[in-house]
């Protein structure tokens, strides 16, 4: 093997043998390959593309390439879920314990936030005594007596992506289907689930922002993972708007046990279940309509909720916290958005928005960064809702008071007004099983 060959040949646009495929990624594991023939390969992947069985050798390797979760004392019964990020996405902290209580086993690896996009363990972390650090047999042990553990990703878990992903990002190579199917499915099928659900989003603040670039994504990824033998299905859901009214950690957490507790509805709750019946359909081997109706049956009935402290204080978490969300701390700042016109919330720039939050202390501009659990934003209008001249658009929380004066011109910023009447986006684009 000979690395400017290999280079040469996929940058002529010719397929890459699975030999060559599979001694690369050695190479970028054992770290013999050096950084800028790594480099110069992504950017003629970025150019030339791959084809399916190339993605799928990429994939396996990768995903091969460290730690390999063995979940088969489970049988068919593990399913997992991923989401490829957006503002105000909290429902892991809904599904988790939902699909748990009607039978499945929930082990998940999540990740931390970095840049607009929030991560689900920094949200559990706002929980005191939440442990996300678990050894192997810890983490499998509760998922058996439990239903659900989530912990933090292990530093172990396809290595190989871990240091591709981290030289992509230094090289504006980060936006291609090919090494994004390859990074998202080489985790996932690392982390051992029999049955994986994608949550694609799609529009501002989502990384695709058009529904065709979101299933061209979420096919190829179903592709790779029946390829590799795992039930696998896709949602494309929308984030043309923050999913819920909640962002930030803490904040996010009460909307969350505002859903599980059954006093709060709307898209969070309409995406949640739908999510969650797809996961239920693939792992207790039932039709989607019968996996939608036992998830909505659980949720209404209490037990997602009873699970959801079960599970926390499995892991270490202060239950107190579920039961009286008023516990969390509050920020000591808190302002108003006051909307500069009258009119219909035509659109909003989601990922702006986003941005707002993690100025004001709720997410991390560099990994090394702090996060303020008590920071954030509750949205009190969103996209079809009419508002006057006036009325409150959002509330800002921090800790940071220097924050708040750039907080508040951006998030008017960030919205379109209309004179007409403007229909609500639809929550479910697309399914792809």
């Amino acid at each position: 093997m000979h690395m400017p060959h290999l280079i040469e040949k996929k940058k002529d646009g010719r397929a890459l043998k699975e030999e060559e495929l599979r001694w690369i990624v050695r190479g970028i594991t054992d770290g013999s390959i050096p950084d800028y023939q790594i480099s110069a390969l992504c950017m003629a992947i970025y150019f030339r593309g791959m084809n399916d069985e190339e993605i799928a050798v990429l994939t396996d390797e990768m995903a091969h390439s460290g730690d390999m979760i063995d979940l088969s004392c489970f049988g068919s019964l593990s399913v997992d879920k991923h989401s490829t990020g957006g503002v105000g996405d909290k429902t892991t902290l809904i599904i988790a314990p939902l699909v748990a209580a009607c039978g499945a086993k929930v082990a998940k690896m999540s990740g931390r936030g970095l840049g607009h996009t929030g991560g689900t363990i920094d949200k559990l972390e706002s929980i005191p005594g939440y442990r996300v650090e678990l050894g192997e047999e810890e983490f499998l042990r509760i998922t058996r007596e439990v239903g659900v553990c989530v912990i933090g990703q292990s530093g172990e878990l396809a290595p190989a992506d871990k240091r591709l992903y981290a030289l992509r990002d230094v090289t504006s190579t980060v936006d291609t289907i090919p090494l994004i199917v390859s990074s998202i499915m080489s985790k996932k099928l690392a982390a051992g689930a029999k049955s994986i659900v994608l949550d694609v989003t799609v529009g501002s603040g989502a990384f695709m922002k058009t529904v065709p670039e979101a299933v061209n994504l979420a096919e190829k990824m179903v592709a790779i993972g029946r390829a590799c033998g795992r039930n696998i299905s896709a949602l494309i859901t929308d984030m043309s708007e923050p999913l819920g009214y909640a962002i930030g950690n803490s904040l996010e957490v009460k909307e969350a046990l505002a859903v599980l507790k059954g006093v709060m509805g709307g898209d969070l709750k309409e995406v949640c279940l739908a999510l969650a019946g797809e996961m239920l359909s693939l792992s207790l081997e039932m039709t989607p309509e019968e996996g939608l109706d036992l998830a909505r049956q659980t949720l209404e009935s209490g037990a997602a909720y009873e699970k959801a402290k079960e599970w926390i204080a499995a892991q270490g978490g202060d239950v107190s916290y579920l039961e009286e969300p008023e516990r969390f701390p509050v920020a000591e700042f808190v302002e108003d958005v006051i909307s500069p016109e009258s009119g219909y919330i035509a659109a909003m720039d989601t990922e702006e928005i986003g941005h707002s939050a993690c100025h004001l202390g709720a997410g991390r501009k560099t990994k090394a960064d702090e996060i303020d659990m008590a920071a954030g934003i509750m949205l009190c209008a969103k996209i079809g809702d009419f508002v006057e001249k006036g009325d409150v658009l959002a509330t800002l929380y921090t800790n940071q008071e220097e924050s708040l004066s750039e907080s508040l011109k951006r998030y008017p910023m960030a919205i379109t007004f209309s004179k007409d009447p403007v229909e609500k986006p639809a929550l479910i684009h697309r399914i792809i099983r």
